[in-house]
């Protein structure tokens, strides 16, 4: 042992960065853990954004159906990244990573006939989803486990489709979170990410401005979010990585209405009543909302889109 710690000199650091992440994954499933049933009661089984409109006015935020908006979103993600509703090519076996109440997991599983794994660090989620599962008379097709995203209990090339939707900012690894969603998919086999980041650099700039990180910071706080980066990272890893047919886009203009319509549901009595049930941690992640729409509207946060496939064959 001694001999081993010896030969690598960085391994304490390495401990206490895995301490950390041991830390802030506790505190994720701490947060969703005490967050997802007040969320369930007011906006339902998808906890994710929806997808609305661009230019509509912020009054339609009070009218337009959301849980629509966020199975759009869904619809509209899988469409964008060029997933086969029929033929020989669609997906089979699919890994759901972050899969919450596991809204997503059962909705790609009656879209697909596909087989379904959610995953997600919140025990409170993994019982709540496969509960919701098995009223719904879909337990033999999708199933659920809490798991780390960054060490999946799966072998190696086993899903044909890879779903991440708003799980990607909880990652503070994002090379291991890329690396780990690789290895588990097939090859030939599409990932597709759906993921918050911060704008792209500027010519010159080495960081965003104090003003933009104090935001965030506010932000990742809240939400137990690590670092933020931009979506080019996303494309540099992938393209790292080996992956082909990579692409991205930004989708920030389709998602406006959703924090504010989070907002006025809170601020209703249902919503306030269940934010204070819910306990500090709730009301904080509540409190930072507004945060949120300062982002987007400033043009800080984005809302990005990723997708690639695996190659059949090494390069």
């Amino acid at each position: 042992m001694a001999a081993a710690a010896a030969a690598n000199p960085n391994q304490p650091a390495a401990l206490a960065e895995e301490g950390e992440f041991s830390k802030l994954n506790e505190g994720i499933a701490h947060f969703y853990d005490t967050s997802s049933g007040v969320w369930e009661k007011i906006w339902g089984e998808h906890m994710h954004h929806g997808y609305y409109d661009p230019g509509l006015p912020l009054r339609a935020a009070f009218t337009v159906n959301h849980v629509d908006a966020q199975v759009r979103m869904i619809e509209e993600s899988l469409k964008w990244a060029g997933i086969p509703d029929e033929g020989e090519h669609k997906p089979k076996k699919i890994i759901d990573v972050g899969c919450g109440i596991g809204g997503s997991s059962r909705h790609l599983a009656r879209k697909y006939g596909a087989e379904v794994i959610g995953i997600t660090l919140s025990p409170h989620q993994a019982r709540r989803a496969t509960s919701i599962t098995s009223a719904a008379g879909l337990s033999s097709k999708v199933s659920f486990q809490v798991a780390d995203a960054r060490n999946q209990p799966f072998p190696d090339n086993h899903f044909d489709f890879v779903w991440a939707m708003e799980s990607g900012e909880h990652m503070p690894d994002k090379e291991k979170f890329m690396a780990e969603l690789v290895r588990v998919t097939k090859p030939g086999g599409q990932i597709l990410i759906v993921t918050w980041c911060h704008r792209e650099l500027c010519a010159g700039e080495e960081s965003l401005n104090p003003k933009e990180q104090k935001l965030l910071k506010k932000v990742c706080d809240a939400y137990y979010l690590p670092a933020w980066c931009s979506p080019s990272k996303y494309l540099s890893l992938a393209h790292t990585m080996g992956l082909k047919d990579v692409k991205s886009d930004d989708w920030t203009e389709y998602i406006t209405l959703f924090w504010p319509a989070v907002i006025f549901s809170a601020l209703s009595l249902r919503g306030m009543v269940g934010l204070c049930k819910s306990g500090w941690t709730t009301i904080k992640g509540a409190l930072a909302m507004s945060q949120m729409v300062k982002g987007y509207k400033s043009g800080l946060i984005k809302f990005a889109l990723i997708t690639a496939h695996k190659p059949i064959h090494e390069s």
